[in-house]
C-alpha cells in the first residue's frame, strides 16, 4: 500500500507524517545493519609453547562478535591442535584471533555468505573461522576447504570452518587443518589415526606418509614456512 499505513492512514497526512518518518528511518537502519560489510572490531594474540620445528604454521583465527565462542576456548583448542600437528615437524607460531562484525548472516557458515565474508576480510591463510552454526547441507560440525575442492568457491580456499558445539574440538580442528595442508579429503581407517572419518578423543596419530604429504603440499602452497 504505497503511501499509506495500516488501517488506511496516509503518510502524507499531518497526523502520520512523523510516524512514517520514524518508521522509514528504523527500516533503513535495519536494512543497513543486515548488509553491513565485515570489519574487524577486536584482536587478541594467542601465544604458543610449541618447540622449534622445521616447518612453521601461522594461523589466522576469526569469530563473529556476539557469537557463542569464547577466546579462551579457541585458544585452548588451537594449542592442543598444534600439539597434535607437531608430530609431523610442524610448529604453530603465535596466532591472532580476530573478532569481526557486520551482516548477521556472517555469524554462520553458508557458502554464498561465507564467500562474501572472506572476500570482505581478505584474511591471511590458512584461516580458521569459529562460527555459530552451519547452514550448508549436508551439515558438518567442521569443514575444510582446500584448493582441490574450492574451484566453485575460490574465496574459501585454505580455510577451515568450525561450528559451535563441535565434538572433540582440538582433534576436529587438527583434522581439518591437516586436510587443508595436504589439500586432500582422504580419510584413514587405521585405528587411532587423526584422519579417521569420525573424530575421537584418542585418535590423534599421523603416519609417515600423511606427514610427508602435509609438509610437502603445505610448503608448496605457501601455507608452511621453514
Amino acid at each position: 500500500m504505497t503511501g499509506a499505513a495500516q488501517g488506511g492512514a496516509r503518510c502524507g497526512s499531518r497526523v502520520w507524517s512523523v510516524v512514517c518518518a520514524a518508521l522509514a528511518a528504523t527500516l533503513g537502519a535495519v536494512a543497513a545493519a543486515q548488509h553491513a560489510p565485515p570489519r574487524i572490531v577486536a584482536t587478541e594474540r594467542i601465544e604458543t609453547t610449541a618447540a622449534s620445528a622445521p616447518y612453521r604454521l601461522r594461523l589466522a583465527l576469526f569469530t563473529p562478535a556476539g557469537g557463542p565462542w569464547q577466546a579462551a576456548t579457541i585458544a585452548a583448542a588451537t594449542r592442543e591442535a598444534a600439539a597434535i600437528l607437531a608430530q609431523c615437524g610442524i610448529g604453530l607460531e603465535p596466532a591472532t584471533l580476530y573478532t569481526y562484525d557486520g551482516d548477521a548472516r556472517f555469524r554462520d557458515y553458508f557458502t554464498p555468505w561465507s564467500r562474501a565474508l572472506v572476500a570482505g576480510l581478505a584474511p591471511e591463510k590458512p584461516a580458521v573461522f569459529f562460527v555459530a552454526a552451519t547452514r550448508n547441507r549436508p551439515a558438518f560440525d567442521a569443514e575444510a576447504v582446500g584448493r582441490g575442492n574450492s574451484r566453485t568457491r575460490p574465496e574459501l580456499a585454505d580455510t577451515v570452518w568450525v561450528a559451535w558445539g563441535t565434538r572433540d574440538l582440538p582433534v576436529a580442528l587438527a583434522h581439518e587443518i591437516a586436510h587443508v595442508l595436504a589439500d586432500s579429503g582422504e580419510h584413514s581407517a587405521a585405528a587411532g589415526n587423526l584422519m579417521n572419518e569420525q573424530t575421537a578423543p584418542g585418535a590423534t596419530r599421523l603416519d609417515r606418509e600423511q606427514c610427508a604429504r602435509m609438509v610437502a603440499t603445505g610448503a608448496a602452497n605457501g601455507l608452511l614456512s621453514r
